[in-house]
């Protein structure tokens, strides 16, 4: 699932004039540009932020007051960080341009992948928790996409490496990856026609109540009251998306329940707001209301079982992902069983 769907932008070699820069010397070594002019007299008494957008036409006035602020902006040889200090007609205005981080981002990282499946053409991986998909503000490196360019050459060829969707950060299990074109266009209209099978276990607080099985159909959008989550919407009034999850409960006791979650569309964060939605909120999902229990340090989401029909052979193939330590340890201690129930249970 794309617990968390959102739209992501990765920049491979171009500056994003709005964002902060690395602070990885070593990282920016013959990547920085000096850059210095005098004043011309239509720019005296101008503030310094508005004199350098005409030293440095192309990037934005924001960008440049961030420049200034981290000092790599020099008025007649000394370090400038005001943006509101004027300048005088003359005055020789230096200023460092130094890709940011996301332009850095887009770099191979050998890592120790958990790979399931591999073949020619695509790449099953058992994802950890805590490893971070796409690079992103405050996690510029160490990703999943950094080590599949490490893992085989062709990565750097694909959009997004070949990630044709995403778990979230504290969200463990199975994704699948291209390892070509022709399988991430295949993988992308297979996953938009709802032809991958994702399946997911969760733990979630109090005891299941009412049908065993359950499919919740409530669109999501952007939380209005808080825009760092996301939350059920009214399509009449809010911008959202239909998203719909089929959840059965295997099993429940006073403090808890153990789930097992089927996606049928791939919304940011669907799980997690859905089960929210109808009263119980993952095990230490702290943004959507589930609290620390059990000694859980993550939110308590596997993604358990992948089922697709290869992307150039045509046969189906299914994998599974057993219930990493934390989750099971959780289990025990809540009396909700060691395991998980065998297979035929979950289809």
């Amino acid at each position: 699932m794309s617990a968390s769907g959102k739209s992501e932008q990765i920049i491979g070699s171009s500056l994003a004039p709005e964002l902060p820069w690395a602070e990885d010397d070593a990282a920016l070594e013959g990547a920085v540009e000096w850059r210095q002019a005098p004043v011309g007299a239509g720019e005296h008494g101008q503030r310094l932020d508005r004199a350098l957008t005409v030293l440095v036409p192309e990037f934005s006035r924001n960008y440049l007051q961030q420049l200034i602020e981290a000092g790599a902006v020099q008025c007649n040889g000394r370090v400038q960080t005001r943006s509101a200090s004027k300048v005088r007609v003359d005055d020789l205005l230096g200023v460092e341009l130094r890709p940011t981080p996301q332009s850095l981002a887009f770099h191979a990282e050998p890592m120790d992948l958990q790979v399931v499946h591999e073949d020619e053409h695509l790449l099953v991986i058992n994802k950890p928790a805590g490893l971070v998909v796409h690079p992103a503000p405050g996690h510029w490196s160490g990703t999943l996409l950094n080590g599949l360019l490490a893992h085989h050459g062709l990565a750097r060829a694909l959009p997004r490496a070949g990630i044709v969707h995403r778990l979230d950060k504290d969200t463990s299990g199975l994704m699948v990856v291209a390892k070509t074109r022709a399988a991430m266009d295949a993988l992308v209209r297979a996953i938009a026609e709802r032809r991958v099978r994702r399946q997911y276990l969760a733990l979630a607080h109090r005891p299941w109540q009412g049908a065993d099985s359950l499919r919740i159909d409530a669109p999501i959008g952007r939380d209005p009251r808080q825009r760092t989550r996301m939350a059920v919407v009214d399509l009449q009034h809010q911008s959202g998306k239909s998203a719909s999850t089929d959840v059965r409960c295997l099993a429940s006791t006073p403090q808890a329940s153990f789930l097992h979650c089927q996606l049928h569309t791939g919304r940011t964060h669907q799980i997690r707001v859905h089960l929210m939605h109808v009263g119980h909120p993952i095990l230490a999902d702290e943004l959507y209301g589930g609290q620390t229990l059990a000694g859980l340090q993550r939110q308590a989401l596997h993604a358990w079982r992948l089922s697709l029909d290869h992307p150039v052979g045509g046969h189906s193939m299914s994998w599974q992902s057993p219930l990493p330590a934390d989750m099971a340890q959780a289990m025990n201690t809540l009396q909700l069983g060691p395991q998980p129930p065998g297979e035929a249970a979950l289809q």
